[in-house]
């Protein structure tokens, strides 16, 4: 049998996560002294040095204590699972649910997810984090969702996914330009016009490979991390912008028109996934949200319901 406990598990994940022993233990509601007791013990079990401790600098993990990082938050979630699933005998699904979504993407996406969860798993606390592709995998494989929804870009090791639809780019237009009423348009057609870049990860790296791909480079103007901005920006006529996500509404913000032309060849064609790391078994909540999301997969298609 293992000689440390959970409660010992618990506590260095809250240390890890909060670089600090105090802090940990004001977010426990224990003691410092209770942290940094069942801290040493630890690593006295395990016969390893999990962190080093610096005073009025906190801590930082060592390799083994990164290493156990990362294995625990499984553990942890596992024996949460075990005594959620004794104490609810009546099959209902209860109990938190923390989903990640690209920014861009959880407007149109997360609340037909939140309104199934509400209709049909009321005790199901489901929470939604939003962010770019660079953090949302790497809080996934730390244990700090359950879920997260994006695009299958630059993508680290370790993740398992379901697709839930495809993701064409578009060129984003002012209504009154040149191309606007055109349904299709070439990379080299916008080459040498003005472009507003979403350089939100992994958006940038999806557009510039789209421009390399056809021999070309985009004359970036403006640069921003916000979609609407973007949107906003061209429909007041500063330039054009290659998107992935499409909102079902081509008006701006301030409801400005704007023109939408599919990009042929459209290559590469991002596809929108569904995921979770792929050594950690799905509780019954975030496999039941997964489910349901692909099996209506054609809901969270904006193209397909616009």
């Amino acid at each position: 049998m293992p000689r440390y406990t959970l409660r010992q598990l618990e506590y260095f994940a809250a240390v890890a996560e909060a670089k600090s022993i105090s802090s940990a233990a004001a977010a426990l509601h224990v003691t410092p002294t209770a942290v940094a007791s069942a801290l040493t013990e630890l690593e006295r079990v395990l016969r390893s040095q999990l962190v080093v401790r610096r005073k009025a600098h906190g801590i930082t993990l060592t390799p083994t204590g990164q290493h156990l990082r990362r294995r625990i938050a499984a553990l942890l979630r596992e024996a949460d699972e075990l005594e959620r699933s004794a104490a609810g005998g009546d099959g209902e699904l209860a109990g938190p649910l923390v989903l990640g979504c690209y920014s861009t993407v959880a407007p149109t996406v997360v609340p037909i997810l939140m309104k199934w969860v509400r209709d049909h798993h009321p005790r199901v606390d489901l929470s939604v984090v939003t962010g770019n592709q660079a953090e949302l995998p790497h809080r996934l494989l730390a244990g700090g969702l359950d879920l997260a929804i994006g695009y299958d870009i630059a993508l680290p090791d370790g993740l398992h996914s379901v697709r839930l639809y495809s993701a064409p780019p578009y060129a984003l237009l002012p209504a009154g330009h040149r191309l606007a009423d055109r349904e299709t348009v070439s990379v080299a057609e916008l080459a040498d016009e003005p472009m507003i870049m979403l350089d939100l990860p992994p958006a940038a790296k999806h557009t510039r490979m789209l421009f390399e791909r056809a021999g070309t480079e985009p004359r970036v103007e403006q640069r921003t991390t916000d979609f609407e901005l973007t949107r906003s920006l061209v429909a007041r006529g500063f330039g054009y912008s290659v998107l992935i996500q499409r909102p079902t509404v081509n008006r701006s913000y301030e409801d400005l028109p704007l023109a939408l032309c599919e990009i042929t060849p459209a290559d590469p064609v991002a596809n929108v996934l569904m995921m979770w790391p792929r050594e950690v078994r799905l509780n019954d909540r975030a496999a039941a949200l997964a489910a349901f999301a692909t099996r209506n997969a054609e809901l969270l298609d904006p193209r397909r319901r616009g």
